[in-house]
């Protein structure tokens, strides 16, 4: 065994066990790998050698917890992120989405809100989105407060239309934006259609039944009872025939919720209730 790497182990669980007893926010599931590497690139950014040190500064100084959050929390999107996701959901999900008199989407693990804001434009070029409510949650307050806002620099448009186009987008994406001192602005007819809210899969039970379920770049993050504690939860909020997404880097193959869920598309990992 390596003394350091076990210390090393031991004062991340000590730091986790205390932002759950601080902050009541709970990391203590999520992949160790992971949460080591984003510690490392957090110890500098608060003057830390050592994560016990990060601990103290913490307890002592609870203002600085929502800056940790933000290297605890993974916030990389774009709108239309991997297009063949969205073209999936274009083509093989919105024709039955269709036949319901109304609908509910859940985003889980919205960060800044791109992700969103792509379902809300697709669903309103199918014609869908007057009779839709998505409801979008995170753990992290800042990119709630961003996503909410719908604004995003100027300079990401062109990589945003471009995903558009190859998500078998219908309309100019500047249909949905105002563009002013170096940022563009989503419409407000998009943003009235969601909520956001702070829901965490570690802690938090089911809040509503949705068709729709897209989780994408979460659970890779999660250890494996939280990955089951998750997709427990879809499977609690989706109807029979509602479908979940994960996108190509997650599989619901090993998990002990696998027997609820069939393979709808299989490349872009879109599933259906059973």
């Amino acid at each position: 065994m390596n003394p350091a790497a076990s210390a090393l182990d031991i004062e991340i669980r000590l730091l986790l066990e205390a932002i759950y007893l601080r902050f009541h926010h709970d990391f203590r599931s999520y992949s160790m790998a992971s949460l080591k590497r984003r510690i490392a690139v957090a110890l500098p950014r608060f003057g830390c050698e050592t994560v016990s040190a990060l601990q103290a500064k913490l307890l002592h100084e609870p203002d600085t917890f929502n800056a940790l959050l933000q290297y605890l929390t993974v916030q990389v999107s774009d709108m239309f992120r991997d297009p063949s996701y969205f073209r999936a959901f274009r083509e093989k999900i919105v024709p039955d989405l269709r036949t319901y008199p109304s609908l509910k989407l859940w985003v889980a693990g919205c960060s800044t809100g791109e992700e969103v804001y792509s379902f809300a434009i697709i669903l309103d070029e199918e014609g869908l989105l007057d009779r839709t409510l998505i409801y979008a949650t995170d753990i992290n307050p800042e990119a709630l407060q961003k996503a909410e806002a719908g604004v995003y620099a100027v300079e990401r448009l062109s990589a945003f239309e471009e995903n558009h186009r190859l998500a078998g987008g219908k309309r100019p994406l500047a249909a949905y934006c105002t563009t002013a001192y170096g940022g563009a602005a989503l419409s407000r007819s998009l943003r009235a259609k969601v909520v956001f809210s702070d829901h965490s899969l570690a802690t938090d039970n089911v809040f509503a039944e949705v068709q729709v379920v897209s989780c994408r770049n979460v659970l890779i993050y999660f250890a494996r009872a939280l990955q089951d504690r998750a997709v427990g939860l879809f499977k609690e909020a989706l109807p029979r025939r509602g479908f979940l997404g994960l996108g190509s880097k997650e599989t619901l193959q090993f998990s002990p919720h696998m027997h609820a869920f069939e393979e709808h598309v299989r490349d872009d990992r879109w599933y259906r209730r059973c």
